[in-house]
């Protein structure tokens, strides 16, 4: 679980509540079970419409993908690489077979087992790339579901709040009540709004991040690849795959590394 997201999470969460409180709101005031029937499940109805089923199947992936927790693996990734290009070096890309097919990375897996099968180069590239586009077609696919969600719970929030005005203005025989109705309709508006920012458009902003990273470590493995391929020296692939591991590397610099290939 990634601690960092379950603390901005309940941050956001406990200073809304919080600040309400401190203006002298109560409990019952911010607790409206109809307000949040309509925003939520509005929400989720206006949801199912946009997307197949073969795509909301991936929310619980999509839902790992942002609380989970993803180490960085490219510095181990890099030394490995460096010293399969040792290997190389000493004897060929035929020595990788047996690693090859013991990777547990598939991406990984699948390239160094093409270049033991002695496919082209540019055909190695265009398969992984190809790789690399599925996937992060997949990861935009998860971010979208949630974009759409933070874009329809204000809406369905101001929904919420049109019709909690409508039913005060049509009992306007007791005043005495009319603010505190008032202030009921608006609470719709407050879950939409809340919910869209504190939640839903955060979310998407966490899978696109983390797609950013992996597609990053996917373009240096497969730097690393082709560097192998190409039969490079050891301080060559270090020097290639420099740029992906340093925590100043900008995209500048992997540019520059893909013009090494």
């Amino acid at each position: 679980m990634d601690i960092t997201a379950i603390i901005g999470l309940l941050a956001g969460l406990a200073a809304m509540i919080g600040g309400f409180f401190w203006e002298g709101g109560n409990l019952s005031g911010l607790l409206q079970p109809n307000a949040a029937l309509i925003v939520f499940g509005g929400t989720l109805a206006a949801v199912l419409i946009s997307f197949p089923a073969s795509k909301l199947r991936h929310i619980p992936a999509a839902l790992r993908m942002a609380f989970g927790r993803h180490p960085d693996l490219s510095e181990q990734n890099a030394e490995e690489l460096i010293s399969m290009a040792a290997i190389t070096r000493r004897g060929g890309v035929l020595l990788l077979e047996q690693k090859a097919e013991e990777h547990p990375n598939p991406f990984t897996r699948e390239g160094l087992l093409l270049i033991v099968d002695g496919t082209d180069a540019d055909e190695v590239r265009q398969i992984l790339e190809l790789d690399m586009d599925a996937k992060e077609l997949k990861y935009n696919g998860y971010a979208k579901i949630f974009e759409a969600a933070g874009g329809y719970a204000p809406t369905m929030g101001i929904i919420g709040t049109v019709m909690g005005l409508i039913h005060v203005l049509s009992n306007l025989t007791d005043p005495s009540n009319l603010g505190a109705s008032i202030a009921v309709a608006f609470t719709a508006t407050l879950y939409g709004v809340a919910s869209a920012n504190l939640i839903f458009l955060p979310i998407a902003s966490k899978i696109k991040s983390r797609s950013q990273t992996e597609l990053a470590g996917m373009e240096m493995l497969l730097v690393g690849i082709l560097a192998l391929q190409n039969g490079d020296h050891p301080q060559l692939v270090r020097k290639k795959l420099s740029s992906f591991t340093a925590d100043s590397a900008g995209s500048r610099e992997r540019e520059y590394a893909r013009g090494l290939l």
